[in-house]
């Protein structure tokens, strides 16, 4: 997909032409505009994805990621490069809120040209959004809830299953041992501690709000947690997918009113007979354990990577050191994506699941179960290869670069030497982090000998480990305190036994007793979907990480928005004191100066817009209005009782409680259920924020720098001005 009619033009900066500019728009604001509203459809958990379509091989790949769409976009501009690169630093540190920062670029550009347009200068539309967006950012605290809090109010309503619930569960599934269950009870006495509110923001706190300000976790209902003990063996598995009756339930929940509960997969109970596969909690909520359960809230729709992500978190709970621990380790889980099956298929399996050739497959046959001896290359494993920070000795002429390029007798010396190093060594496994020679590929498969290349890092180490084994550079470092020992290799069995079969690659796992490294395995019959699988799981197991690393969430639903627009509202419509009264410097922040005080209402109000628009389509999307008009008036609805109720953060908090924070619009087409639960996460929505932000400003100083420049007047009576654009 390309995106044409995008160039950037340099101008030369008149100063009588400065007033016109405004008024034709920044270039630069326009293409940052364009390229964001392509990006619309990816807001909320009710995403529309497109189609990418490669030109040269007329494929097709499904997404519904900012950053795959941003990727596929043939960006040759500079504000182009520019978002890019923006969007690029926030997938990098966070994983998630590409979608929201895409939308504000659009949105703030087009409220940016607005302010320009009514002749506000660049150093107000700064001065006034950038501490507007910090005043949101800390006006919004009020509203974040500690995961302490949200383990505390679980954890401490354990109760003991009832007869009837343990009758139900044996009956269901032999395997599992009733007294394993644990069981979290709605706490009734709920907790009645209201959120801090920025009282020096808002007055009328004092509202009949507070009385309903309880813990956010209250209304989650009955919630059980189904592990099942790990064994010393490698294929013990954890497994919660067992066939449970609506007598064992006792509150359903689901994350969100537009998705429902997953009907009973009939793989479930072949799941959890199979070694080596992971059926951790399911979607039903009476299966989900401690992360589990906020994994749920996190997932915003994606009821596969739930699954997954629930199942990681509770082997990986099950295998802490402490217990009490409720860190989400990243670096012990790595994806494997099979082309060919339903995905109900998809599970969690301990150890390494990869795809390898049909002849390296033919080679794990002759194993027979027996341990293996590994080794672990820590790059390529090829003849020219060579470690980073690596320089060539001095005083060596270089008579041949490429010693495989004579009569092969060079090149064959190298593929003996290193396959004489794997015989005498004993060595059947070999791991590579890069790319591997083909032609010691197969001599090694004609010696029985495996190798697999493309192996993460974070998978060397894990092996390395457990079997003791050391990394090197090149094979000529193997020495015997090198070769690991213990390792296991068979052909990944799907769900119901049987072993695939996909032509090209096969999938096999590779497992040792006592690693911690977990595969989550994306199967999908549609071709298009392996890539947006992979996106979807990833996003999720970030969201849960950076909720555990920040210690904190925001309320979802469109809670946090909803606050800063009431914020910013409340800040345009505050009168600003005359520049000459007594103390009014005190009264004001400093970003108030009297220059910029005169622009104040007009610019926030702009800032406002970019909220009020990203929760318009957020409902639109979400088929909460049928129209965005629609949409504008609900929020609008939602602002006037904020303000009647004197204290906007709790009557926010208030439709959070109830799960329908944007809800009641005459276009829902999804039914109303009530103690839902969907959290944000705190620093990654924040920063997308930030960064949306501080690109927009970018350009239009930019923009401004290039039309108002200090030689302008050099420029203009120059013979070179004729080499220039007027706008």
């Amino acid at each position: 997909m390309c995106q044409d009619g995008f160039t950037w033009r340099m101008c030369c900066p008149l100063p009588m032409a400065f007033r016109d500019v405004n008024a034709r728009r920044h270039i630069g604001l326009q293409q940052l505009s364009s390229l964001a509203s392509t990006g619309r459809t990816f807001l909320g958990p009710m995403k529309s994805h497109k189609f990418i379509v490669d030109e040269s091989t007329n494929q097709s790949t499904l997404i519904c990621s900012a950053v795959r769409l941003i990727e596929s976009l043939d960006l040759t501009t500079a504000a182009g490069q520019l978002l890019n690169e923006t969007i690029q630093a926030q997938n990098k540190e966070f994983k998630t809120g590409m979608s929201t920062l895409l939308f504000l670029v659009g949105a703030w550009s087009n409220a940016v040209v607005e302010c320009l347009q009514q002749n506000v200068p660049v150093s107000a539309i700064v001065s006034v959004m950038s501490e507007g967006l910090s005043s949101c950012c800390e006006r919004v605290q009020c509203l974040q809830i500690s995961i302490h809090d949200v383990k505390k109010e679980l954890c401490s309503s354990r109760v003991q299953p009832n007869a009837e619930s343990r009758a139900c569960q044996v009956g269901c599934d032999s395997l599992l041992n009733p007294r394993d269950l644990l069981y979290f009870q709605k706490d009734i006495s709920a907790l009645e501690e209201a959120i801090p509110i920025n009282s020096s923001s808002h007055q009328g706190d004092n509202c009949n709000f507070n009385k309903c300000l309880v813990s956010p976790l209250v209304g989650f209902g009955s919630v059980a947690s189904l592990v099942k003990p790990v064994g010393d063996k490698s294929s013990s598995a954890i497994s919660g997918s067992g066939v449970i009756t609506p007598s064992c339930i006792k509150r359903k929940l689901t994350h969100s009113r537009h998705f429902t509960t997953l009907g009973k997969s009939h793989f479930s109970s072949q799941q959890a007979s199979f070694p080596g596969y992971l059926s951790g909690p399911s979607a039903d909520p009476c299966e989900c354990c401690g992360l589990g359960h906020l994994a749920m809230a996190l997932s915003h729709g994606n009821q596969t990577g739930m699954k997954l992500l629930q199942s990681i978190a509770a082997y990986q709970q099950e295998r802490a050191e402490c217990r009490s621990s409720s860190q989400l380790n990243i670096t012990e889980i790595v994806t494997c994506s099979l082309l060919g099956l339903p995905e109900s298929y998809s599970c969690v399996s301990p150890g390494f699941v990869t795809l390898v050739s049909p002849e390296q497959a033919s080679v794990i046959k002759h194993f027979e179960d027996r341990p293996l001896q590994i080794v672990l290359v820590d790059g390529d494993l090829t003849e020219q290869y060579r470690h980073l920070g690596f320089n060539r000795p001095c005083n060596v002429r270089t008579i041949l670069e490429h010693p495989n390029l004579q009569a092969g007798r060079t090149g064959g010396t190298w593929l003996s030497r290193m396959l004489d190093i794997l015989v005498n060594f004993e060595v059947n496994l070999v791991l590579v982090k890069g790319s591997v020679c083909e032609n010691l590929m197969d001599r090694c498969i004609a010696s029985r000998i495996l190798v697999v290349g493309s192996v993460p890092r974070d998978v060397l180490c894990a092996f390395g480990e457990v079997t003791g084994a050391q990394s090197v550079t090149y094979l000529t470092q193997v020495n015997a305190s090198c070769v690991g020992a213990g390792a296991q290799a068979e052909l990944w069995e799907a769900s119901d036994g049987r072993v695939m079969d996909l032509r090209e690659l096969v999938p096999v796992r590779i497992n040792v007793r006592g690693i911690r490294l977990l595969t989550a395995v994306l199967t999908t019959a549609v071709a298009s979907k392996v890539q947006l699988l992979a996106d979807q799981f990833w996003t999720l197991v970030y969201r849960l990480h950076h909720a555990l690393s920040d210690g904190k969430v925001f309320p979802g639903g469109g809670a946090v928005e909803l606050l800063c627009l009431s914020h910013i509202q409340a800040l345009a419509e505050q009168p600003v004191p005359p520049a000459n009264q007594k103390g009014g410097k005190e009264l004001c922040s400093a970003w108030l100066a009297a220059p910029v005080a005169e622009y104040k209402s007009l610019v926030l109000q702009a800032l406002a817009s970019g909220w009020k628009r990203y929760l318009s389509v957020v409902m639109c999307n979400m088929a909460k209005a049928l129209s965005e008009l629609e949409a504008c008036a609900l929020v609008d609805h939602h602002l006037k009782e904020a303000v009647g109720c004197g204290s906007p953060s709790a009557y926010i908090l208030e439709l959070f409680r109830r799960g329908d924070v944007l809800g009641g619009g005459s276009g829902t087409l999804a039914a109303h259920s009530e103690g839902l639960r969907v959290y944000d996460n705190v620093v990654a929505k924040t920063e997308a924020w930030r960064r949306a932000l501080d690109l927009v400003l970018l350009v239009l100083q930019t923009d401004a720098e290039i039309i108002t420049g200090p030689k302008r007047n050099q420029l203009l009576n120059s013979p070179a001005s004729s080499e220039f654009m007027f706008l």
